[in-house]
Order: structure tokens, then sequence, then C-alpha cells
């Protein structure tokens, strides 16, 4: 083994360890780079230990683990935990997230928000462990567009067992709704991201919930699609006509989509662990608006005075603005190797929403949460607009780091 001093090419994988450290290896030549000692082989060779930001918080707080908190959901509820109190006070809570990067932007900006960094994955169970112990609560958003249904599912269920072991007081589990199970298991429904963690909800429900000192009690917050989204292209503006006309092409027909603001979503996350005992063994099935296009048409209209066209396409039209629909959905899978692909994923997605499947209770949304968004309350905070969606600082991570489908540009200027 060489240790001379050589530049890292940028191809270098680093594995995660089954001890929750990180090991470093190399498909090619390089020898030495920051005090790593490398070789000229896929060979694993040096150990290096997790990385762990200093804790900045005050010991007297709650400290709440978020699983996904450098997600789009995870950042909104990281930030509402941290807010201070409706009086003024300090937040009663420290939050601790769980990262594959610490290094990363995002994780970054949370370690300047004063969050504890802990590295590891949702799926690596030794790092999770690690990232419980001495937590109080724990938020847990697992990532199926990575790992795919049935490895969801088992994390699901592993990591609520990792939590009773560490002795955490409340375990809330993001959700979303179990759709095909709510259609007598059509498979017309059968969204797999949707639908894993309806999976692990109802494994949930199957659990102790117990309010006290020494036990664990458990929340299921159950969202829906983020209102959010209206910034790119899943849900926003496909394209701008030379008069100036803005064009959303949707397979939605009549239906509607409960949309969630983050902004809510972090509420009610923050709603949860400071209502332990009236949400211990609950499902809160939230959303911000029920949100169907020509809904969406009049009121991007009224908001912004620009006027907009939708063009209500078949499931078919709609996948053939974007390429790679033939992908699997799981970004860790392999093209061709048989997964669910993101166009099987979404036609069911699509027929959720189209179908009316989903069902929100609005009058108890707004009781518990008064201030919360509608369209065009998010619209006009957001200052939104045709020269906003598509923004290169969208919030969610997989569209940021171009994973997944790609808009077809050329079909999409056909329109």
């Amino acid at each position: 083994m060489s240790e001379d001093r050589g530049s890292v090419r940028k191809y270098a994988r680093i594995a995660e360890s089954k001890t929750w450290g990180t090991y470093v290896s190399m498909y090619y030549k390089t020898e030495k780079a920051n005090d790593r000692v490398l070789t000229r082989g896929p060979l694993f060779v040096k150990f290096e230990p997790p990385v762990m930001s200093t804790p900045t918080s005050d010991d007297s707080k709650k400290l709440i683990l978020v699983i996904g908190a450098t997600g789009a959901q995870g950042l909104a509820v990281v930030d509402k935990l941290l807010a201070p109190c409706e009086d003024g006070s300090p937040s009663p809570y420290a939050v601790r997230a769980l990262t594959r990067n610490p290094q990363s932007q995002r994780a970054k900006a949370l370690a300047e928000q004063g969050v504890e960094i802990v590295q590891g994955k949702f799926d690596d169970f030794d790092s999770v462990a690690v990232a419980l112990k001495g937590a109080y609560g724990a938020w847990i958003n697992t990532d199926g567009f990575t790992v795919g249904i049935e490895k969801e599912v088992w994390c699901g269920i592993r990591i609520y067992e990792l939590a009773r072991q560490a002795r955490i007081k409340h375990y809330v589990w993001s959700s979303l709704d179990y759709a095909s199970k709510l259609m007598d298991f059509n498979p017309i429904y059968r969204c797999e991201h949707s639908d894993g963690k309806g999976i692990v909800a109802d494994f949930l429900k199957s659990q102790p919930s117990v309010v006290s000192d020494t036990d664990m009690s458990w929340t299921i917050v159950t969202s829906g699609p983020y209102m959010d989204m209206l910034q790119n292209i899943m849900f926003g503006p496909l394209k701008r006509r030379i008069d100036g006309t803005v064009v959303f092409a949707m397979p939605i027909k009549n239906g509607h989509a409960p949309m969630i603001a983050l902004s809510d979503l972090g509420f009610f996350a923050r709603y949860t662990f400071d209502n332990r005992e009236g949400t211990s063994g609950q499902d809160l099935s939230i959303a911000s608006d029920w949100v169907g296009w020509e809904y969406l048409k009049s009121t991007f209209e009224r908001v912004t005075g620009q006027k907009a066209e939708i063009i209500h396409q078949s499931l078919d039209e709609w996948f053939e603005n974007f390429e790679r629909v033939d992908y699997p959905i799981a970004n860790e899978r392999t093209y061709g190797d048989g997964s669910t692909t993101w166009k099987e994923n979404f036609q069911c997605w699509w027929a959720m929403w189209r179908d009316d499947v989903v069902k929100k209770d609005y009058d108890w949304i707004r009781k518990v949460n008064p201030k919360g968004h509608t369209l065009e309350s998010w619209m006009r905070e957001q200052q939104y607009g045709p020269e906003l969606f598509q923004r290169s600082d969208y919030v969610l991570k997989n569209v940021e780091e171009g994973k997944g489908a790609m808009p077809n540009w050329e079909r999409i200027d056909k329109l």
C-alpha cells in the first residue's frame, strides 16, 4: 500500500459499515488524501468512526431524533420544533438529525441551527440505535424513494423496535395514506411510496401506546402531497405560452389532491410532541387544502393576475412529458431489474387523486390549526408566480440531486 500523496478522484465510494462507521474503498489508482490511506483496488482499508457534531442544546430540553431531517419534510419539522413557543419562550425541544452525509449543504445548515448531526442511514440499524440513545422522542420519515417498499416496511418496523429498546417516550411515524387498502386492495391504487408507509402505520396500531415516564407512546401523522410541489413540474406549470398564459397539464380530471404546505406539516409535528397524551395512539390525518385543478387555475389567476390554462391529459399523455419513467422508483435499484418503475408507481398515485380516494376532515384540521394555509394564502405567502416554478433551490431532495424522472422539454414545448 503506497502512502504517496495524490488526488482523490470523484469516483471514490463511501460505504457505510455495519458498525456505523465508514470505510473507504477505491476502484482506481489513488494513494493518499485527507489522511485516508487508500489502495489500488476495491479493498476496504481504513476504518473511520461516525461523524457526530457536538450537541449545543440545553440538557433540560427534550431531545427529538429526526430521521429524514435533510429532506423537504424534515427541514420543515426541524424548523417548527426549534421555533419559540407562542408566548415567546424558548422551544422545549432540541433536535438530533440522522444523515448519510454530514458534509452536505443541508446538514451543515441544520448544524448552524444548533441541530446535533449524527452520520448514518435509516436502513443501517446500528447507526439508528446510536442516534436514538438519550432521545425523548423521534420523528421517523423513511425514504421509500431510495430503498423501495419492501425495505421501507421492514425498516419502519425495526426502527420502532429499536425505539422501544432505547426507552423513547414519544415515537411519531410520518405516514401516507394506505390507498390500495382503502379501495379493497385494488392494484390500480397500489402506489408503493404511499402504501409502504401505510403498512407500517397498520403495524403501529397493533402496538401499545402508553403515556408514562417509563413507557413509549406512539402517534401517526398521515400527510399527503406537498403544496410546495407546485414549485416544480410535478404539480406546477409546465410552460408559459408566448401570450403569457401559464399551462398546467395533469391526469387528474375532476379529482382533488389533499395538498399540505410544508409549514403546516411542521406545525402538526410540533403539535404532536406538545400534546403527547392527547395524540397517543392516534392517527392524525392532515392536509392544508383540497385542491382540484380548476380551483388551482382560478386561485392562480386571482393571486397573480395572470392567465392560466388547464390541459387534462390521460396518464399516458402525462408520462410523455418525462424521460426515464421506466427506471425503478427506488433509487438504489437497477434499471431492468424488475422493480416497480417510476411510471408504475405514479400512475397509481394519480389514480388516488383522480378518483378522490383519500378524504380528510378539514373541520378538525382548521380547529387544531386555525392559522393553517389554504391554497390562496400559501400562494400569497410564497409570492407564487410562473417565475418561481422549476426554481433551482427547490426543496425536494430527489429533484435537487437529479434523481427520478426528468422533464422531456421537447415534448412539453409542443403542449
